[in-house]
């Protein structure tokens, strides 16, 4: 089917784009396997529609304190911040100076004191207050290992076991669960061109053989095909659909 919603679908489709069955497409079914899992390693990486942003949140654990990071799911391909977990000009309780100023602020909109103007102004003035004494809690993370170091907080003891914290994430969409993702066009040509470069790879080494009939094979010309199409592909999509690096920096 052209619109196809399993893994497997996705492959014939492709094997179909190529010639199949009407052309024997010389790649082994491991080999359609290893293809599949490379284009979708790419997709989930640099394209945006894989990607779904999401606010982690975790109780803090002993092991946690002990450890100094946070151990995440292996689908979190960012993250972007931990949310601030103390500080007075952030807090949200009664007697907290931001509280006290939105409170202060809600008021003066009912009378000729404040407006708008003045509210947003307050908004910033409070923002950078925010930013010069308290800060944001400084974290790593690393992809490779599944964990998010958070620097300072665990010594200070600002984060305590039991404690729940926030992290803004970024995390990849699994496609056996939202089957959509097979019917990507995107993905579907990406995916066509690397088992083209994988048939013509197969055949590079029968070049020059003759078969019956004076045909000879030419699996070099499908490998530079393919090789030249990936690198548009490749090009096309991480200057259309990747997020920009400097989103995540900060």
């Amino acid at each position: 089917m052209a619109n196809p919603s399993t893994r497997q679908g996705l492959i014939d489709y492709c094997l179909r784009k190529l010639g199949a069955p009407v052309i024997e497409i010389n790649v082994d079914e491991e080999q359609l396997e290893d293809r599949v899992d490379e284009a979708l390693q790419f997709y989930r990486e640099y394209n945006s529609d894989a990607l779904v942003k999401t606010f982690l949140k975790h109780q803090v654990t002993a092991d946690d304190v002990t450890n100094k990071y946070i151990s995440v799911n292996d689908n979190v391909l960012f993250v972007q911040r931990l949310f601030p977990v103390s500080g007075d000009t952030t807090s949200s309780n009664l007697f907290g100076l931001k509280y006290q100023l939105f409170l202060n602020d809600l008021y003066d909109l009912n009378t000729f004191v404040g407006d708008l103007a003045y509210y947003e102004q307050m908004q910033q003035y409070v923002s950078l207050i925010d930013m010069k004494l308290t800060g944001a809690p400084l974290i790593t993370f690393s992809r490779n290992q599944n964990r998010i170091y958070i620097h300072g907080e665990f010594e200070e003891g600002t984060i305590k076991a039991d404690d729940y914290i926030v992290f803004e994430t970024y995390q990849q969409i699994d496609p056996e669960t939202y089957t959509d993702i097979y019917n990507d066009i995107s993905l579907k040509e990406y995916l066509t061109q690397l088992i083209k470069q994988q048939w013509g790879a197969n055949l590079i080494k029968f070049e020059g053989m003759q078969l019956p009939g004076g045909v000879q094979l030419n699996g070099r010309q499908l490998y530079d095909d393919a090789t030249q199409e990936l690198e548009r592909l490749r090009e096309q999509m991480r200057l259309t659909h990747e997020l920009p690096v400097d989103f995540f920096v900060g």
